[in-house]
């Protein structure tokens, strides 16, 4: 079957199940809301503020206001605009779960790769460096980052360091690379664990013989046979990020999408008062609704990817 052919196969299949669709539609909201937040809430003007934080009214309010002409779905205790930070939240969400997927899926897959098709030692060493990765927590990767990217030392004597600026220069920040540090390894162990089942079948020993370099076959005959687990671990981690970088703003670290760090920054008020999260529904609700369906759909998106790529599922 040619490649247009399998294509559109396997989007019949993906297509087929109902969880697809709703997967695709929350995504597709998301999209449409990040690509129309210029436009339905611009950026505030001469402010300090990131792009995605919008104040309406003083700063010193300290009471989350109910929804109104200025703020559509409310403010925050510091007076955010909700619906802003909403709209600006999906296009963070979208950047950081796909720039931190596809980059740890290629770092992850030309090691797994590499070291797959060589075998012996290397393959050993890599694979026990991937394991001392994953030994490492993710959390305590971000304080190690934060420290060396932004030299928070106890010795002001030190001049700053340029790497946050370099990270700025090419559109990354300390969460974006910590978690591009600490997200490949899954790729790598499943990339090398397969390459050393398929390294040795008569299509890659018919290649050798014909003179393919190991790069050509590699790349050309290998690698393609392990895509599937590939594409269906990226769609669940894009979701799986974003919950994480959540997670890193309730501990006080560097977050990098708004719903997560107005949801840590109005902790306080999420309970309401007399223990009724309602009574300031606005702070809660949209950010954790988000939260959920932007993980939700990309993890029943990974499942159907799963299922139209995998035979083993659809017995």
């Amino acid at each position: 079957m040619s490649w247009l052919g399998q294509t559109r196969l396997t989007l019949r299949r993906l297509l087929s199940r109902r969880q697809s669709w709703f997967a695709l539609f929350v995504i597709s909201l998301f999209v449409v809301m990040a690509l129309s937040a210029p436009v339905l809430s611009p950026p505030a003007e001469n402010t300090d503020l990131p792009v995605g934080l919008k104040r309406v009214g003083r700063a010193s309010g300290g009471v989350p206001r109910p929804p109104s002409d200025q703020a559509r779905l409310g403010t925050t205790s510091e007076q955010y605009d909700v619906f802003h930070a909403l709209l600006w939240g999906a296009r963070n969400a979208l950047r950081l779960g796909l720039s931190v997927a596809i980059v740890s899926a290629v770092i992850g897959t030309l090691v797994g790769g590499i070291s797959g098709y060589v075998g012996g030692t290397v393959s050993s060493v890599a694979m026990r460096v991937t394991d001392a990765f994953l030994a490492f927590p993710a959390v305590l990767g971000v304080l190690v980052f934060s420290h060396l990217f932004t030299n928070t030392g106890v010795d002001w004597t030190v001049p700053p360091t340029p790497i946050p600026s370099i990270l700025s220069d090419v559109g990354l920040n300390t969460i974006m690379v910590t978690l591009m540090a600490f997200m490949w390894m899954p790729y790598a162990r499943m990339v090398n664990a397969n390459l050393q089942q398929i390294k040795d079948s008569d299509y890659v020993i018919a290649a050798r013989a014909v003179g393919a370099s190991p790069r050509r076959i590699l790349f050309r005959h290998l690698l393609p046979n392990v895509l599937p687990p590939i594409i269906v671990l990226m769609a669940r981690d894009i979701g799986g990020v974003v919950i994480l970088d959540a997670a890193f703003s309730f501990l006080k670290l560097d977050g990098m999408v708004e719903w997560g760090q107005l949801l840590a920054s109005n902790r306080s008020w999420l309970v309401g008062v007399y223990g009724n999260p309602f009574t300031y529904w606005w702070v809660l609700l949209p950010f954790a609704l988000a939260l959920i369906l932007f993980g939700v759909a990309w993890n029943m998106l990974g499942e159907g990817f799963n299922f139209a790529l995998n035979p083993r599922a659809r017995q």
